[in-house]
């Protein structure tokens, strides 16, 4: 059988994260959010959280505390609180951990009541005000290496609060060397394809988890609408796109992010019948479509097959020609200079561009461009 799939892209790579304090805040506020078991990479976020960009002064208990760029002074109740710990004694090992690994350096005050820790390179990655003045504590973002997600969460299993911000901080919002990232805020670890597709029991190796349990905490955090999960048939693996990402970090409206549409864009394959079937396996067009008789290195009946899911896909998005009887889709071969411009490689690659017109009567609506690449059988 006949199989198409879309050209697309490859990849770039990004030294550090931009986290919202009050993203954090929130997580460490959602109970239903595990955080036992955990790599460090929660813990560490959490005091990054904290930790001040410009010099201040805090009292605790009547005693004032001058707080450098970098540092924080807080009492180890709090950090006990922030951590979830059941005694005090398991947030002081926590961080006796991170200073150990050289994340942190601290010491304790007042009879070891009091904490004062300070992000080891914090002036390389987060910008440092001369400036004396409070700082708040729940706005504002800070910068995370991606090396340091990397270390924490390559240390020990990861907990469920380790495995959200691991996809936070791994998210890719339109960068066009990132394969769907224009549809939405994706999840793309960084590996050189630029495919954001993953394996669970690639997952499973990165979170130092089984295969049931990655399957178990991503169906967790979709239900709890942290995430969109899309899983692919076969060996293609899923597709993980963040909710309320761009709200969050750019203060914009998030966006719908649909199935088939990723599925096109990410090179998964589309069937089309075979030219030897019957005709009542053929699908009913229910639009006018004009193709031209230059292109005829694809059937006219896979075209329409290939135009209906396209037109599944606007209409999706918004486009409400495709859902009216009366428009008209016009598909015609772009000439050789287009070609030269939408991909180089094209005679490499025998890859098929199209433009497809959708015309109201005989008035042109809107244009887009289509590019299939068939694949060979084995």
């Amino acid at each position: 059988m006949p199989e198409y799939q879309l050209q697309i892209k490859q990849v770039v790579d990004y030294p550090r994260c931009r986290i919202y304090r009050q993203f954090v805040h929130r997580l460490m506020a959602d109970r239903s959010i595990r955080t036992s078991g955990g790599s460090g990479l929660f813990y560490f976020t959490v005091l990054c959280s904290y930790a001040n960009f410009r010099t201040s002064y805090r009292r605790i208990d009547g005693i004032s505390y001058t707080i450098y760029p970098g540092e924080w002074v807080c009492t180890l109740k709090e950090v006990s609180q922030w951590f979830r710990t059941r005694f005090q004694c398991q947030a002081l090992t926590v961080l006796e951990q991170l200073q150990k690994q050289h994340f942190i350096t601290f010491h304790t005050l007042d009879r070891g009541n009091v904490i004062r820790y300070k992000i080891c390179d914090w002036a390389r990655h987060n910008t440092v005000l001369e400036y004396n003045a409070p700082c708040q504590k729940d706005t504002g973002f800070f910068f995370l290496p991606v090396s340091v997600v990397t270390d924490l969460i390559s240390t020990s299993r990861c907990s469920e609060m380790d495995i959200i911000l691991d996809l936070w901080v791994s998210a890719v919002y339109n960068d066009n060397q990132v394969q769907g990232s224009d549809l939405g805020p994706v999840v793309y670890f960084r590996n050189g394809t630029g495919n954001p597709l993953v394996a669970y029991t690639e997952l499973a190796v990165r979170w130092g988890l089984s295969r049931a349990t990655v399957g178990r905490v991503l169906k967790k955090l979709a239900a709890l609408d942290y995430i969109s999960l899309m899983s692919f048939p076969g060996r293609h693996g899923s597709v993980v796109y963040l909710k309320n990402y761009l709200s969050t970090m750019f203060e914009i409206s998030d966006v719908m992010v649909d199935k088939e549409e990723v599925a096109m864009t990410l090179n998964i394959r589309l069937e089309l019948p075979d030219e030897s079937g019957s005709s009542q396996n053929t699908p009913s067009i229910e639009h006018e479509v004009i193709v031209s008789n230059e292109l005829n290195s694809v059937s006219k009946s896979h075209i329409e097959i290939i135009i209906q899911k396209m037109a599944q896909i606007l209409m999706a998005q918004g486009i409400s020609c495709f859902g009216c009887p009366l428009s008209r889709y016009k598909l015609y071969p772009l000439s050789g200079d287009c070609r030269e411009d939408l991909l180089p490689r094209v005679r490499e690659q025998s890859t098929l561009c199209f433009g497809l017109s959708i015309l109201c009567g005989n008035r042109q609506v809107t244009t887009f461009e289509l590019t299939l690449s068939p694949i060979a059988e084995n």
